[in-house]
């Protein structure tokens, strides 16, 4: 009787399934292929037009018409030397705001760790206000404010204003990798007669290290690109922002588009290369490690 009942059924799952079925089954794969499809699309097609558009013999940075192909945008912009002195004035002040922003956002973050209930959660919400606050407010109140300290606007006013947000970013970022750190670490060191300069050298900080070195990228990230802010705080100074809206309105090149290139090309070329010396590392620690370190 089983044997009899198990037999249809048997059949009837190997029997070949219809066109709504299997349309039914490949949905999904093709609905996130379609998803892929289009983010990619929508992360690297702007890329790609403004690599294409460096090539183009346009003196407008565009690819509809091509007018012919051509290399003379790389000359221009080796022949530019207001962008380059834009572009080094961009690269000074992020890393004067690495060096303020990091210190002041570690030690925020160990504070914020340091504390418990009500108290946590106030000041992580005046420690993350800065990020919530439209960058004209946070430029227009650092050039208010140092103004009637005497102190126009320039190259550190430029500095000032941003770390007073940067920081927060080292913050977030210092506090999640605190928010995994065994607290009995610190207090067996102490215990065994550790100061509290020798625990955070020795204990903390190497823990903290890849945190810090990714906050420190995103720190100069956010100084390199920040355009709000600095409008506003930067005097006679002109970086790389200011200057590249500034010739948005009197009249852009594909030359930005070459600076935008050559960027891109060197920032792949440094993401391959950690990836590839992490690997080594990597390789070389289970090498020297062997089977009894496995």
């Amino acid at each position: 009787m089983t044997m009899a009942i198990e037999a249809p059924m048997a059949a009837r799952l190997n029997a070949p399934r219809g066109g709504l079925a299997v349309i039914a089954d490949l949905l999904p794969r093709i609905t996130f292929a379609l998803y892929m499809i289009l983010f990619f699309a929508y992360l690297f097609l702007p890329l790609a037009v403004m690599t294409a558009a460096t090539f183009n013999t346009s003196k407008f940075p565009t690819v509809t018409p091509w007018l012919g192909t051509t290399l003379h945008w790389f000359s221009a912009l080796w022949a530019d030397q207001a962008m380059w002195k834009a572009l080094w004035v961009s690269i000074l002040i992020g890393f004067c705001v690495i060096a303020i922003a990091l210190p002041i956002g570690t030690a925020a973050a160990l504070f914020l760790t340091s504390l418990d209930g009500r108290a946590r959660s106030f000041f992580y919400a005046v420690m993350v206000s800065p990020l919530l606050t439209p960058g004209v407010a946070i430029g227009i109140a650092t050039l208010i404010l140092w103004r009637q300290a005497g102190v126009g606007g320039g190259l550190w006013l430029i500095i000032l204003a941003q770390s007073s947000f940067i920081a927060a970013y080292v913050m977030l970022m210092v506090t999640a990798r605190l928010q995994r750190f065994d607290r009995t670490l610190e207090e067996a060191a102490i215990g065994l007669g550790a100061s509290r300069f020798m625990v955070f050298r020795r204990i903390l900080l190497p823990y903290l290290k890849p945190s810090l070195l990714a906050a420190t990228l995103i720190a100069f990230l956010q100084s390199f690109e920040n355009y709000n802010t600095t409008l506003f705080v930067r005097g006679t100074e002109t970086p790389l922002t200011v200057y590249i809206a500034t010739k948005v309105r009197t009249g852009l090149t594909p030359a930005v588009n070459a600076l935008g290139l050559i960027l891109i090309v060197l920032t792949i070329t440094a993401a391959v290369a950690l990836e590839a010396v992490k690997r080594r590392r990597a390789q070389s620690g289970e090498s020297s490690a062997g089977p009894s370190g496995r």
